[in-house]
């Protein structure tokens, strides 16, 4: 029989078993454990004022995190924790530790810090992106009509989906509360480089406005933009004239044809979730927004910055 760690649950049910005075040989059968383990954990966890379930809890996250990698150094941990609250996964953290050479230690020992710390009452467990539990929408169907003109990302150039070169870009909407206000959200596929901005009104014309101003700095490196069937990209023949840019159009109901896209915007929603009224972000908020998201390395360009690859390309030209 393979061994598992007792659980949170576990060493509560056993505080209760034996309280309730039954003895170990009990418990054991009770909960389906070896009498030894049970033993074994009473005795190790037990104090002046008998066994401690929540003391027990801790000493056993400590004592994996311990076994599980490297022990962090003080200086490590400090750079992990400082990195943690500028919104960088532990995975992010320990692939930028090893790419520059530096102390490492694994993304899982990073986990079982933050574990940790949330089990003594800390908040380092809030800076991780997902806190919640997706739930599956059934029956959402657009019958909006369509846009004229539209061009499938069929006709999309191969070369498009190999990330071989810079200029690719997605867009789409991060919609606000009662969708009264939005966040245009761009992204160049290759570098993973972020543009935000925000529109009062998700109107056609007001997105177009704004996708126009984000992209035109960057003229060099516009060569495609693919986004979703929303009727706020309807003036998508302005933009493509605008910008000099092919346009294209994914499938409906297929995120994963801009699933960079998709991503960012998840990421996006750490710092503006769902629910909350966007008619309180100003300027600085999306700048800083922007600075996080383009400034964290990242897996996929060998934890290098988006900054750093997308202005490279910029210079080079």
């Amino acid at each position: 029989m393979t061994y598992t760690h007792l659980t949170q649950d576990e060493r509560y049910q056993i505080y209760i078993l034996k309280k309730a005075g039954h003895r170990q040989s009990e418990i054991a059968e009770v909960m389906g454990r070896s009498r030894s383990t049970i033993s074994r954990e009473i005795k190790r966890n037990s104090g002046g004022r008998g066994y401690r379930p929540k003391q027990a809890q801790q000493r056993s996250l400590e004592k994996q995190a311990r076994k599980n990698g490297v022990t962090i150094s003080a200086e490590t941990w400090a750079f992990a924790e400082d990195r943690l609250r500028a919104y960088w996964s532990p995975e992010q953290i320990s692939g930028y530790l090893r790419a520059n050479a530096l102390p490492g230690v694994s993304h899982e020992s990073i986990y079982w810090r933050i574990y940790a710390d949330k089990q003594r009452g800390g908040t380092l467990h809030k800076t991780l992106r997902c806190q919640k539990i997706r739930k599956k929408r059934y029956g959402n169907r657009e019958r909006r009509g369509t846009i004229p003109n539209q061009v499938s990302i069929e006709e999309r150039p191969a070369i498009v989906d190999t990330l071989k070169r810079y200029g690719d870009w997605e867009g789409d909407l991060v919609i606000g509360a009662n969708h009264q206000q939005a966040l245009v959200t761009l992204n160049e596929r290759k570098s993973r480089y972020t543009l935000l901005e925000k529109v009062t009104r998700k109107t056609a014309e007001a997105v177009t406005d704004t996708i126009i101003s984000l992209l035109a700095p960057f003229s060099g490196l516009v060569h495609t933009l693919t986004t979703d069937n929303g009727k706020e990209f309807a003036q998508h023949e302005r933009i493509a004239q605008s910008l000099n840019v092919q346009y294209f159009f994914a499938h409906p109901y297929c995120s994963w044809e801009r699933g960079a896209n998709e991503n960012m915007n998840g990421l996006i929603r750490q710092f503006f979730p769902k629910k909350m009224c966007f008619e309180s972000i100003t300027t600085q908020d999306m700048t800083d927004a922007m600075d996080y998201l383009n400034h964290r390395p990242r897996k996929c360009l060998g934890y290098k910055t988006p900054h750093e690859v997308f202005m490279a390309q910029i210079q080079s030209l």
